[in-house]
């Protein structure tokens, strides 16, 4: 089960994107709630799974029916937190490795974390910086290197339980980060610098999370310069391990998404400019599509 959050008459609306793209609308079942993590609770409460107990209340009740193509997206969880964790597929830490001043040292700081007990987690946006889909991303104005990260993202709890995942993508700048480690903040987190959705696939819905099919294409006046793909099976870290550390000690809040990392780099002659769209897809949750501005 996919939920999508959208607009209408100026008002957010939880909807269940089923068949032949039609999206249910399911916010009056729950007194007008559009925060899926209150329905988890209230599921989890009832001893039942969020898509029976959303079927549930489906059951027997006709509600306004939308084109998924007509809709204004939002994104399907306001994530008060986005953080994001690197360096967890081999792919990464090539790339990592390639673009760092340090690469003609034995072992970099990248491989030291790639093998490391710890992951790196760094925090990555709010949701008053986060883009919602179909909406321009930005890239930066002192880079010269910048590119999209695809990446599976976990819709948490403030207990760290996983209710669903979607598409994210995680913008870098790769000249700013390897020129200097410590300058990761700024590489990564800049206004408009991230974008996650289409819809959220339900945790209780998915029989393999270890088996999505991620795909990034790259278009540049409307022909595709880029496109490659990956599997989450290709991550080296176990999801339940990512949210150890990122809960270690921390606060989390309701509707937390965390990026888990991407195994899909562009070239490295390649960077991202205005008006090219990026489109990353997942199978089974949708594609999540952003035209891209020069600040």
């Amino acid at each position: 089960m996919r939920i999508v959050r959208f607009l209408e008459n100026n008002q957010a609306v939880l909807g269940v994107w089923g068949e032949e793209n039609k999206v249910t609308e399911i916010s009056s079942l729950f007194n007008g709630c559009t925060d899926l993590i209150a329905i988890h609770k209230e599921a989890k409460a009832e001893g039942k799974k969020t898509s029976e107990y959303i079927v549930e209340k489906m059951n027997g009740i006709e509600t306004a029916v939308y084109s998924y193509d007509n809709l204004e997206l939002l994104t399907p969880v306001e994530a008060p937190e986005v953080w994001a964790c690197g360096v967890t597929y081999e792919r990464s830490r090539v790339a990592r490795n390639y673009e760092t001043s340090q690469k003609d040292e034995e072992l970099t700081f990248y491989d030291k974390v790639y093998d490391a007990v710890r992951p790196e987690i760094f925090f990555k946006s709010t949701a008053q910086r986060t883009i919602r889909p179909n909406q321009s991303l930005n890239i930066r104005s002192d880079s010269n290197w910048q590119i999209p990260e695809p990446e599976l993202v976990l819709v948490l709890t403030e207990e760290g339980e996983v209710v669903g995942y979607t598409a994210g993508n995680d913008m870098s700048s790769r000249d700013i980060e390897g020129e200097n480690p410590l300058y990761l903040p700024q590489a990564k987190v800049w206004k408009g610098s991230t974008s996650f959705g289409p819809a959220v696939r339900l945790a209780d819905t998915v029989e393999n999370p270890y088996n999505f099919h991620i795909i990034c294409r790259i278009y540049r006046n409307d022909e595709k310069v880029f496109e490659g793909d990956a599997l989450t099976s290709q991550l080296k870290r176990k999801y339940d391990e990512l949210i150890h550390f990122f809960k270690l000690d921390n606060d989390v809040f309701a509707g937390t998404a965390l990026f888990t990392g991407t195994c899909i780099v562009p070239p490295n002659d390649f960077t991202l400019q205005e008006g090219d769209r990026v489109d990353i897809e997942i199978e089974g949750i949708g594609v999540l599509s952003n035209k891209i501005h020069q600040l």
